[in-house]
């Protein structure tokens, strides 16, 4: 039985889709199938049902995705330990400026936990650019949200935050216990410069084309909305703008995927991306 093999039938028992797993292993559908069917001949039972309804799990295949897990984990806490020891373990995390989630604490206590030896370096970005610098080799693994275009990069999403207008307290709407999208249509929204992800800025600019000053980080957004009245936007679940400032839910937009990028798979970013999914629920 291959580490290889338990990594595909892992992928293929949480996404309960063969099609989906084999995008997510970045391979195609068939040589996974016969993997996983050469894995039930070599174990004798059937690891998961097959029907026109969909995949699920049998007894068997339950048994072998929590054994599965132990196993790779403490192979890729192994390779950690021997990288250490070879004093080559450092980890470039970058994370987009606008976070104030509570989750990163308890996931940089996780991941320490697990490789006390790893050097991680952190990177915070501005929000021009929302893969943290991965495209262009800056950081190892990126926190971040989306959406961004995603072309060659390996993407897993951890959650997603409803969104609000971040608005002054004596705006006119500031008093509404909720909002649409068509409520700020003749508003200023702010704007990010020349080159930023296309998808990044339509999505915080509520999908359509707007008009408002150029900011580069989470403060100047709030500024310019505390100052000029300008319609911010921020995640739900991680913003506090203060006394001068207030969070009106947008009913309309989409909400805001929390997400873990990255280009090269190492035994590190992989153990990077087991941690952050034993901390984030969807």
């Amino acid at each position: 039985m291959e580490l290889r093999t338990l990594r595909y039938f892992v992928a293929v028992a949480e996404e309960l889709h063969f099609g989906r797993a084999a995008a997510r292993l970045h391979m195609s559908q068939p040589p996974l199938s016969r993997a996983i069917q050469q894995l039930e001949a070599d174990l004798g039972t059937p690891l998961f049902r097959r029907s026109s309804g969909g995949v699920s799990l049998t007894a068997a295949g339950s048994a072998l995705l929590k054994e599965a897990r132990a196993l790779l984990e403490q192979t890729e806490q192994v390779r950690a330990r021997v990288a250490a020891a070879a004093g080559t373990a450092t980890l470039t995390v970058g994370i987009l400026s606008d976070s104030q989630d509570p989750d990163i604490s308890r996931l940089a206590a996780a991941y320490r936990r697990r490789h006390p030896n790893v050097d991680v370096r952190i990177r915070e970005a501005d929000l021009t650019d929302p893969t943290c610098g991965l495209r262009a080799g800056l950081v190892d693994v990126a926190l971040t949200r989306g959406p961004f275009d995603e072309t060659g990069l390996r993407v897993h999403g951890l959650r997603s935050d409803p969104v609000g207008a971040v608005l002054r307290a004596d705006d006119p709407l500031a008093g509404r216990d909720e909002l649409k999208l068509a409520d700020l249509a003749d508003r200023r929204w702010f704007q990010f410069p020349a080159g930023t992800d296309p998808h990044w800025q339509s999505y915080w600019n509520g999908g359509e084309p707007r008009q408002g000053p150029i900011v580069r980080a989470v403060q100047e957004c709030l500024q310019s909305v505390l100052w000029n009245g300008t319609v911010g936007l921020a995640p739900l679940t991680t913003h506090n703008p203060g006394n001068e400032l207030v969070t009106i839910p947008i009913q309309d937009l989409p909400p805001s995927p929390l997400v873990i990028a990255w280009t090269e798979s190492t035994p590190l970013t992989r153990s990077f991306l087991q941690t952050a999914k034993s901390i984030y629920r969807p």
